[in-house]
């Protein structure tokens, strides 16, 4: 048995990726920041619930702290965090669509990536990120959010690149690092709601969650900085 950590474990996606690894037999440990929205997605998954603020470097390590002591070393990092923010023109971007993306999207993946680097390389270990379609032909009106984006995604290119040097000139395998693209994902409850509607390109996210159980169960040498397009 495996240790999953899911951050961003209350959204759709996470209660999604929780629900498959936790079929599998793995411990999940999902983690958000609002102790009420967590233990609702951990007990409808079956899931361990912990509660921090994956913007701050502290309570970061203060989690990782709290599962090794409880449940051992982390084998996988499904980061899972985000939201979105439009906008208008390039002079419609907003400050504040910024603020929350970049603390979302970028800083969340920065300091939950770097406080498990050690440990996901000790354990042969996988992560994952979801990121963005718009990213092939970025729009002003999605200008934060693609920027964002592709932080995210550089960030993980570069984690790849400091797994493959752990164990250049050696036979072992250390961790992988994969990005998934997606237009937009799907829920039954979007699906519920308009049922009229098509949703061309969508993504849904029970495909995402066993995308990234593949690639959590994958050779590390073929998925360590893979960019794969869903939808």
């Amino acid at each position: 048995m495996k240790n999953i950590l899911i951050a961003g474990g209350s959204s759709a996606a996470g209660v999604a990726t929780a629900k498959v690894f936790v079929a599998a037999g793995h411990r999940v440990l999902t983690v958000g920041s609002s102790a009420e929205r967590i233990a609702a997605a951990a007990g409808i998954s079956g899931a361990v619930a912990m509660v921090a603020d994956l913007s701050s470097a502290d309570d970061v390590a203060r989690l990782h702290a709290e599962i090794a002591a409880k449940y051992g070393p982390v084998h996988g990092l499904a980061h899972l965090v985000g939201g979105w923010r439009g906008g208008g023109s390039i002079p419609e971007q907003d400050d504040a669509d910024w603020d929350f993306l970049s603390n979302n999207v970028i800083q969340t993946l920065r300091l939950t990536s770097r406080e498990f680097f050690t440990e996901l390389v000790e354990n042969s270990g996988r992560l994952a990120i979801v990121s963005s379609t718009g990213l092939a032909k970025p729009t002003a009106s999605n200008a934060n959010y693609v920027a964002a984006k592709a932080a995210a995604e550089a960030w993980t290119l570069a984690l790849a690149d400091g797994f493959a040097k752990v164990v250049e000139g050696r036979n072992s395998a250390a961790a992988a690092a994969v990005i998934f693209r997606v237009k937009a994902l799907l829920t039954e409850e979007m699906k519920a709601a308009q049922p009229e509607r098509k949703f061309p390109g969508y993504t849904h996210v029970d495909e995402l969650a066993a995308s990234i159980y593949d690639s959590f169960t994958g050779a590390t040498a073929e998925l360590n900085s893979s960019i794969i397009s869903l939808g």
